[in-house]
């Protein structure tokens, strides 16, 4: 096998296939994340009757429905594309997906509809999410069902840079819009040109798939009868094939799915969101790393046809769980030295009974956090200040303890809302006042900042990203026949990335005001990868060599 996996030269069919998959699936990656890379500027677009918080909160809802609901378009859509086809089923949701991006494009905003505004925006990113739920799984199968033995790694490795690179056209897109419209119209009107010309990209999506060929294995079962009549009853309903799909979750794309969101969307939040990084300049620096890390994709998923997918894969996931602390630690040392400083020289104590503080893990955007101890852990962690718990007596109000100045917070419960809009705006000044005056900076000063090396730990982490990302396709479809295989792989795929991946950002930040460490957060990817290294290793067999073939 490995003599004429080397003597194999791709043929223009196989080009167009591999071509065709990834040009559209990019597209798609395009769509869908086009949304998270402009959240802030949707919400006062769209949320403008509520409060600057909230607003941002429900973008942030639209953008997490996106990836809940894709388990659901993986069972819609693979029972389809086990039905009547691989080719179809990407079909439609390419048309799915490029028109509900377009429509957000040309959707009137919360000034001119008001509610059905943030309601119809809603819809059309479950729909996003949907589509994205069929068109993964459908792609994969598709191009891995037309590789020949030896060669499906490096095959499927293609559609495994399609996610980076649709977030990459997506960020490239924003940027050039950004620059040449000025800020302030782009936050008017021109951030709906990146979706406007999601409608070109359709275009040339639906043309070229038009014109590709059904599956070989697929057409082959169909000519046979062995279509099954029931996927998701095979799929799911029968021990044999469930174990393996818990197994391609709990030991493949678990781990595979928080290694991939930090590095490319954690590291981006860190960037912003803790170290105060300017926006476009974080998205440059992102970007290149991107750029740089994607041919990692190809070689990986070739090298994976040589030692084998498992090692990679598990591989990667250890050394990320491994190495995250410092390479964390290092972003703030090199892109924010004085917050670096300021973390060590003024220490931060909250002083609070241990009852009134929550967790505060808020996925859905509508829980309201209003104890004094909350509020205060709330404000520090949105200003990347690390702080000591301490416990308070029961029913006292927190304090928050900054070098020798000490700040009462205050109980948000039972007021009205003007009264805690006032108090809000008073304790956040005075508390903002405090941390500046502690040598806590408001944002990162690009002078002091070391691009080269922040680029140098981006990379590092997208790298990892490839090493997780780049086999798993392969892995996947091998895992499942093919009677079966599009709605079978799909569902840990998108459970994995959807649920595990997607929550990632909301998550760590419960953990960082939970514990009061802006890096705290990272303890959630690390415990998953290393679940997925353990379980992966002793339970997920090697299927490199599988014949995808022989249970059909």
């Amino acid at each position: 096998m490995a003599t004429a996996s080397t003597a194999h030269t791709i043929t223009p069919e196989e080009r167009k296939v591999i071509f065709a998959s990834s040009l559209g699936t990019v597209f798609e990656w395009y769509d869908f994340y086009l949304y998270g890379s402009l959240a802030a500027i949707i919400a006062k677009q769209f949320f403008a009757g509520t409060d600057p918080n909230t607003a941002f909160i429900f973008a942030l809802l639209a953008f997490a429905a996106g990836f809940i609901v894709r388990p659901f378009g993986a069972l819609v859509f693979g029972r389809l594309g086990d039905l009547v086809g691989r080719k179809y089923t990407f079909l439609v949701t390419i048309l799915i997906m490029g028109a509900s991006t377009f429509i957000v494009g040309i959707l009137p905003n919360y000034n001119s509809i008001g509610i059905a505004a943030p309601i119809i925006l809603i819809i059309l990113r479950i729909l996003q999410g949907l589509a994205l739920g069929g068109e993964y799984g459908g792609a994969a199968t598709y191009v891995a069902e037309h590789a020949p033995e030896g060669k499906r790694g490096s095959f499927t490795a293609w559609i495994q840079t399609t996610a980076t690179l649709g977030l990459f056209l997506s960020l490239l897109v924003i940027l050039g819009v950004r620059t040449a419209v000025g800020e302030a119209a782009f936050a008017d009107w021109g951030w709906r040109i990146p979706f406007l010309v999601s409608i070109i990209l359709l275009g040339i999506s639906v043309w070229i798939r038009l014109s590709m060929n059904e599956s070989p294995a697929f057409l082959k079962m169909k000519s046979e009868g062995k279509i099954s009549k029931a996927p998701l009853t095979e799929a799911f309903g029968r021990w044999k094939n469930l174990k393996l799909v818990i197994l391609a979750l709990i030991g493949m794309t678990a781990g595979q799915a928080v290694v991939w969101y930090a590095g490319q969307f954690y590291s981006l939040f860190f960037l912003t969101q803790t170290l105060k990084v300017d926006g476009p300049l974080a998205n440059i620096l992102i970007a290149l790393a991107l750029l740089l890390a994607t041919p990692f994709f190809l070689i990986f998923g070739s090298l994976s046809d040589k030692i084998g997918r498992k090692p990679i894969i598990l591989g990667g996931c250890l050394i990320a769980a491994v190495t995250y602390f410092p390479i964390f630690q290092g972003l703030t040392h090199y892109a924010n030295p004085a917050l670096e400083a300021a973390l060590q020289k003024a220490p931060v104590i909250v002083t609070a009974d241990p009852a009134t503080c929550q967790f505060q893990f808020n996925p859905t955007g509508t829980k309201k956090f209003t104890s004094s101890c909350d509020i205060a852990k709330a404000k520090l962690s949105a200003a990347s200040v690390n702080y000591e718990n301490v416990a308070a007596a029961p029913g006292s109000v927190a304090t928050i303890k900054i070098g020798d100045k000490i700040l009462t917070s205050y109980d948000a419960a039972g007021l009205s809302k003007e009264d805690a809009a006032a108090k809000d705006k008073a304790f956040s000044k005075e508390l903002a006042d405090d941390i500046k005056a502690a040598g806590y900076p408001t944002k990162a000063d690009p002078d002091q900042m070391n691009k080269p090396m922040v680029l140098l730990l981006l990379f590092i982490l997208v790298l990892y990203v490839t090493m997780v990302y780049g086999p798993v396709a392969a892995a996947l479809v091998e895992m499942f026949p093919t009677r079966i295989r599009y709605t079978s792989m799909s569902m840990p795929y998108h459970i994995g990335n959807g649920w595990f991946g997607g929550l990632l950002p909301t998550t760590a930040f419960a953990l960082v005001a939970y514990k009061g460490d802006i890096y705290y957060g990272l303890w959630y990817p690390i415990v998953i990868a290393l679940a997925t290294f353990v379980i992966g290793l002793l339970f997920v067999k090697e299927s490199k060599d599988n014949n995808i073939n022989a249970e059909d």
